[in-house]
């Protein structure tokens, strides 16, 4: 393992340029992965990242060693804890961060199954949550409209906990258009709405729409959704955080499919 001390080495220079700057990721189309879930689920999936580098502290954390025992076909570059902490886009460094290129997803002709769609979603621990829920619900195609969070900034990489990996995340996607596209049911949610997401059959493909945290979804968006309806909220609380909100959503979708799908098929009964 090569040992970098100079701030003048080339990695370190586009490592800390791309932790840094949204401006960068969008222009190479690359991204920084922080801490060993996150770099070890990439390789799951992708394969080696374009640099890894470690500190001189993360290589001896067990974690770290064992990972870099596993793929010894990679090379890290080992920087002085200094000069690693310079670069790792967290306040707590973990010892460990990849440079990778951002995954390029084209849209499906059809959308044909649930997805998510998010208008001007700012706050980037909304956004990675929102992605995390939408994973572990079983959603694949998530949509971005305008004034959304850089869905591939660190920070929200983080917060989403690798679902990034096992979904397809189109950042600038024209919401009108999917939405008059898509081959089921919308749903905006409003909390003056007459009825609650518990009433609506959501056993067939769902277009969910979430607008910003503070202002909602815009007029134009939001007339486009087949349905409006609300969470039935018997507490004092007067609304909830737009990710909660989004878990909710997704997970009566869950719940309604999976007794569906249960009363299809029963299970057989013994004699």
């Amino acid at each position: 393992m090569k040992k970098i001390s100079s701030r003048d080495n080339a990695t370190f220079k586009q490592l800390r340029l791309v932790a840094e700057s949204s401006r960068e990721r969008r222009k190479q189309g690359r991204t920084v992965l922080d801490g060993i879930h996150l770099v070890s689920a990439w390789f799951e999936r992708f394969g080696p990242p374009e640099a890894l580098a470690v500190s001189e502290s993360g290589v001896r954390q067990a974690e770290i060693r064992d990972f870099l025992t596993r793929h010894p076909q990679v090379d890290p570059l080992v920087f002085e804890d200094a000069l690693f902490d310079k670069v790792s886009p967290v306040a707590t460094p973990t010892g460990i961060i990849a440079l990778v290129s951002i995954p390029r997803e084209q849209r499906p002709i059809l959308i044909q199954a649930s997805c998510v769609l998010l208008e001007a979603i700012q706050d980037a621990g909304n956004l990675g949550s929102i992605l995390r829920s939408s994973a572990a619900a079983g959603i694949i195609d998530i949509f971005l409209g305008p004034g959304c969070a850089q869905a591939w900034s660190p920070r929200v990489l983080r917060a989403a906990m690798g679902a990034h990996f096992s979904m397809r995340i189109h950042e600038h996607a024209p919401l009108g258009q999917i939405i008059g596209e898509f081959d089921g049911i919308s749903i905006s949610t409003r909390l003056d709405a007459e009825r609650s997401i518990f009433e609506l059959d959501l056993t067939g493909p769902v277009a969910w729409l979430f607008g910003n945290e503070g202002g909602g979804l815009t007029g134009e968006i939001s007339g486009l959704a087949l349905h409006v309806a609300r969470i039935p909220m018997p507490g004092k609380t007067e609304s909830l955080n737009v990710a909660a909100a989004t878990s909710i959503c997704l997970f009566e979708e869950v719940r309604q499919k999976l007794a569906s799908r249960k009363h299809d098929h029963p299970a057989s009964l013994p004699a």
